[in-house]
């Protein structure tokens, strides 16, 4: 009785097993054929899409660029190419309409065609028809087969861009860090700036630090410079002279030294518009206008206004000297600072704030040389106080502030501040100086100063 139980029990299990994986082979069939076309985006080479009389054919020139051959040769916009790929080579069918259709008119076949060859020399031909007007979906079928599908509506999208769209549309390629100095003409303005080590510095019509974001926005704009049309594909003085080209509204010079490249951008707005080409291309754009407002700036917009540019996380070390005061601080690796060489305790709140307020610190205007350092208090300042901040690992700076001159007019005190690695000077409201304590005392934490209080009654 047991036995024959058990052998029905194993016919049973035979029986299941052989359901599911004659089920699971079906299941795996049709999710294959789930798919029109099933390869790797990555394998790829050429694509050549043709829609009526219009045929552009893409060839993938290395790993990450792409070039269109046809109906003209330019670089193409590798993203959107890829794309094309992605959506092609791997492209999934909503349901199969015919398996053996008499007519490919009715579906509108072929309206549409797109080529996909690969590394291996093969290629696949898909010819795309009309929309289904009940879910937007598109007629379609493989050229080396006798099905109708239906694809997913979203690759319409991709059929339909234009030209334009494909193309890479950078007249010239930029990386802003390369940039050392740029030299900028316009309409209202003229200046030109070099940077050193990581700081801008304005070489002309003045000697100043400049503010690194206004540079950068600009170098930026110029990078981000994409075409909204292609006007000239090969320039010439007509061409030129019909886009206001030929005598620019800006011109912006740029040295790249590690690539010993000079680049010049011109630059034109007329109406809304914003033409531009460069040295490094042949090409005319036109483009939308995020930089020509930058390019306005006048000299004095583009000066760094902050008395000293660094961060309060970043000081490490801290001198003050007044005419009561001579004081030297550290902080240590618990954030802790400390009189030095003593080691006692400060006040870190006290310091901090004093630190924070001179990071905060801006200029209400500029003191240009040349001028006499005792007319503005400053031949023997009566307050320095100098930070060591820590730029990076095993790399600090010093930074002396030189407190002159306090006015009061109007009720409200300024004071004339000198950066020493500056050779310009600062007016500045004096307010910060309240958060400066006249006495070493009272740079002590309270529990200090008022044990020192009790032993003094004492």
């Amino acid at each position: 009785m047991k036995f024959r139980t058990t052998l029905y029990l194993f016919i049973a299990f035979v029986i299941l097993l052989a359901f599911f994986l004659l089920s699971e082979s079906v299941f795996k069939k049709e999710k294959k054929e789930d798919k029109l076309v099933d390869r790797s985006s990555e394998e790829v080479t050429e694509i050549i899409l043709t829609r009526g009389e219009e045929t552009i054919h893409f060839v993938k020139e290395d790993e990450d660029n792409w070039l269109i051959k046809e109906p003209i040769t330019a670089a193409a916009d590798r993203y959107e190419v890829n794309r094309l790929a992605d959506d092609f080579s791997n492209l999934k069918l909503e349901r199969v309409v015919e398996e053996a259709p008499n007519d490919l008119k009715k579906y509108g076949l072929p309206n549409k065609e797109i080529t996909l060859k690969f590394k291996d020399k093969t290629e696949v031909k898909i010819e795309i028809g009309e929309e289904n007007p009940l879910d937007n979906t598109l007629f379609a079928k493989r050229s080396d087969e006798e099905r109708v599908v239906l694809l997913p509506s979203f690759i319409k999208t991709a059929l339909d861009k234009k030209l334009i769209d494909f193309r890479k549309k950078d007249i010239f390629s930029l990386a802003t860090d390369e940039v050392k100095e740029i030299k900028v003409e316009g309409p209202q303005t003229k200046w030109e700036a070099e940077k050193k080590d990581d700081e801008w510095w304005l070489t002309s019509p003045l000697q100043s630090l400049a503010e690194a974001s206004q540079i950068s926005n600009i170098l930026y704009s110029l990078s981000s410079l994409k075409a909204k049309e292609f006007l000239s594909e090969e320039k010439n003085e007509e061409e030129l002279r019909r886009y206001g080209l030929a005598n620019p509204q800006y011109k912006i010079k740029l040295q790249l030294p590690q690539k010993e490249q000079e680049l010049t951008v011109y630059l034109t707005k007329q109406d809304d518009t914003l033409y531009a080409t460069s040295t490094a291309t042949s090409k005319i754009i036109s483009a939308e206008d995020t930089i020509t407002s930058d390019l306005d700036k006048k000299i004095e917009e583009l000066r760094e206004k902050e008395i000293a540019v660094f961060y309060t996380w970043e000081v490490k070390g801290l001198k003050l000297k007044t005419k009561e005061l001579d004081i030297s601080l550290q902080k240590n690796d618990a954030n802790d600072w400390l009189f030095e060489p003593s080691g006692k305790k400060a006040d870190n709140e006290k310091i901090e704030n004093f630190i924070r307020e001179v990071e905060s610190l801006e200029t209400d205007s500029f003191i240009d040389p040349p001028f006499e350092l005792k007319e503005y208090g400053l031949e023997q300042p009566q307050t320095e106080f100098t930070l060591l901040v820590e730029e990076g690992e095993n790399k600090t700076k010093e930074i002396t502030i030189q407190v002159g001159q306090i006015q009061e007019k109007d009720g409200e005190k300024t004071a004339y501040l000198r950066n020493t690695r500056l050779n310009y000077l600062f007016q500045v409201k004096a307010d910060f100086l309240e958060k400066l304590p006249p006495q070493k005392e009272d740079w002590q934490p309270k529990s200090s100063s008022a044990s020192g209080e009790k032993e003094g009654k004492k």
